[in-house]
């Protein structure tokens, strides 16, 4: 006798992951079904976590108790922190991985859960009993029962690969795609779309010529994304290497534009804009002579490389010949071409903000199913649909996050309000308040919220605890701490900084842009004890007091915008409101207002094609 669930989560990529361990960890009986279980969190892309804004999702995930963070530090082989030059609101942390490893210790983590049961197989019906969902049947003819249901199928659902003229069934290399869901859903009146995407080849790095390439260390230091400290430091031991394209090359890939399915109409979807294949950019930048590329290393017991930017859908000879211009790739081999797919996605406009969809009761879809791409942003989803599929199934508030809360309410809140026309990526400029939203801070945002709702652990709630009481006893010191001209001023003067005439306030000092916490404490010895005391997390603490010192008016004053602007999240919409009585609305806000339904007039606020105009009409039709 089968057992019935309380949450069946169908895929088992970075979103399904997340899914499930977040609604088992809550409490949960959870069942997670995947086509290949060797491949938990597979990285289908490149072998790397975080990045611009990417690397804020990935220690918010943390911070609320998921286990991305936790993922990549095990599997870690590089650690950067991008964007260092700029203020601390751009900091983004972002590691190579083991792709092998990485997927290892996904499974570990999912084996490691009570209730996670766990099922290979192919999914292709959804039980629905009166616009209800009630479990899923296989391809195997099993029907498994369940109070909610999480779709997180990737690139899976009618996926199609693309290398020249060669087309082959599959929502990944080596792996077929996934059938039915689809044409089911479009029978029960969803809206479906068409996406695409694209990979590049991988090379044998035994025939890459590295004295001619430029190279990328980590960071000196090292560097972590999980909050909570882990026995051993994470690897920072390989390198990443920079080479360029050239008009050789480019002219090379021209000669395959008419096999190319991006270009001979071969593929309808819609692509990335934000990480264009190699034809798109030569096309779209014709002016550059050349383009930059990454190598990146695929793992530690692996010769595999990963060419970051040069992602193509092209004929084989055509991808191989161009490899070869390039310098340091002259004798380059080829371990898999590059190739483009293309697969079904749902306008996540059909979505609540706690990701259950608006036709369906209890089903939820998360990741590049609603458009997305990147791993960072499907784990992200996963995390809340896996969270609001237990608070549903036991009658309680779901859990949505704000746009002045996390990144992750951001994505959340564009993806449903603002629908997407191609597969939608986070950068830090999608973030109104960003500021508010740094790498640094997302423990601080988000643990106590989690823990209210049972997620995160106590463990997580006494570091954070421990962090805060820690930064604000060090921002203390630095406070009250006077420092003498004779003790400082020779290292002023070092680093060309104006000398003190009087004692002052360490503090006046470290708010200066060319001083930081770290540097000065070699120079005072107060100081540098003081810092000892915090034992583990050092590091940590210290960037978290320097950016409170530092950056507190520009924080105070964000925050304030965004209280006033919170005001307009509890003002209510009836969800019956008659638009069609206002004649005083354009007619797209109108249109827009009806199809979207946005809830409070924040959300509508938010609508393309909704104008301030029409924002002050609804506001004095609601006594406001």
């Amino acid at each position: 006798m089968l057992p019935d669930y309380d949450v069946i989560v169908v895929g088992g990529g970075h979103a399904g992951c997340e899914a499930a361990a977040a609604a088992a960890n809550m409490g949960s009986s959870v069942l997670l079904i995947t086509m290949d279980m060797t491949k938990f969190g597979q990285m289908s892309c490149n072998p790397a976590m975080g990045g611009i804004a990417k690397g804020q999702i990935v220690r918010e995930i943390d911070a609320i108790g998921g286990y991305s963070a936790i993922v990549t530090d095990k599997s870690m082989i590089q650690f950067r922190m991008l964007n260092r030059s700029k203020g601390p609101a751009m900091w983004s942390p972002r590691a190579q991985c083991d792709r092998v490893n990485f997927s290892i210790e996904w499974r570990n983590v999912l084996e490691s859960i009570p209730n996670i049961d766990l099922w290979q197989d192919q999914v292709t019906e959804l039980i629905i009993n009166k616009k209800t969902v009630e479990g899923i049947k296989t391809k195997l003819g099993i029907s498994f029962k369940s109070k909610t249901v999480i779709l997180t199928n990737g690139t899976f659902i009618n996926g199609l690969m693309h290398v020249g003229r060669t087309k082959l069934e599959g929502g990944r290399a080596g792996e077929t795609s996934s059938t039915g869901l689809s044409e089911q859903l479009l029978m029960h009146g969803f809206e479906v779309g068409r996406m695409k995407t694209g990979t590049p080849a991988r090379i044998d790095g035994r025939t890459i010529d590295f004295s001619k390439l430029q190279e990328q260390k980590g960071d000196e230091d090292g560097g972590q994304f999980s909050f909570i400290p882990h026995e051993s430091k994470p690897f920072n031991n390989k390198s990443c290497w920079i080479t360029y394209t050239s008009p050789e090359v480019h002219d090379i890939l021209e000669t395959g534009f008419d096999d190319s399915p991006l270009y001979n109409g071969t593929i309808e979807g819609v692509g990335p804009r934000y990480c264009p294949s190699i034809e798109d950019k030569i096309v779209t930048f014709s002016d550059k002579e050349k383009h930059q590329l990454f190598l990146e290393p695929e793992g530690h017991s692996t010769v595999e490389y990963y060419i970051n930017g040069f992602s193509s859908s092209l004929p084989l000879q055509i991808q191989f010949r161009a490899l070869r211009k390039i310098e340091g790739l002259e004798r380059v081999k080829i371990f898999r071409p590059g190739y483009a797919i293309e697969y079904d996605y749902f306008p996540p406009t059909q979505l609540n903000h706690t990701l259950e969809t608006k036709i369906i009761k209890n089903l939820f879809f998360a990741g590049q199913i609603n458009g997305t791409t990147g791993y960072e942003e499907a784990a992200a989803q996963g995390l809340i649909a896996g969270i609001n599929a237990n608070l549903k199934i036991n009658k309680k508030e779901p859990f949505v996050l704000t746009r002045d809360q996390a990144y992750i309410g951001v994505l959340i809140d564009d993806l449903v309000i603002k629908g997407v026309d191609e597969p939608y990526r986070m950068f830090t400029s999608r973030a109104e308040y960003r500021i508010l939203l740094r790498q640094d801070n997302a423990d601080i945002r988000l643990t106590e919220l989690s823990h209210k709702i049972g997620l995160a652990s106590d463990e997580r709630l006494s570091l954070l605890s421990e962090k805060i009481k820690k930064r604000d006893s060090l921002i203390k010191f630095i406070k009250n701490y006077s420092v003498e001209p004779e003790v400082i001023n020779k290292y002023l003067i070092k680093i060309k900084s104006s000398p003190i005439k009087q004692k002052k306030k360490l503090l006046e000092l470290i708010l200066r842009p060319e001083i930081s916490i770290k540097k000065i404490k070699n120079v005072l010895t107060e100081l540098s004890l003081q810092i000892n005391k915090i034992e583990l997390r050092a590091d940590e603490i210290i960037e978290a007091a320097e950016v409170v010192i530092k950056y507190s008016g520009y924080i105070d004053r964000e925050q304030q915008i965004a209280e006033k602007l919170k005001r307009l999240e509890y003002i209510k919409i009836p969800s019956d409101f008659a638009y069609d009585k206002i004649l005083s609305l354009s007619t797209e806000g109108r249109q827009k207002l009806k199809k979207y339904k946005p809830k409070s007039i924040g959300q509508a606020a938010r609508i393309s094609g909704v104008s301030p105009s029409d924002i002050s009409v609804l506001l004095v039709f609601m006594g406001r």
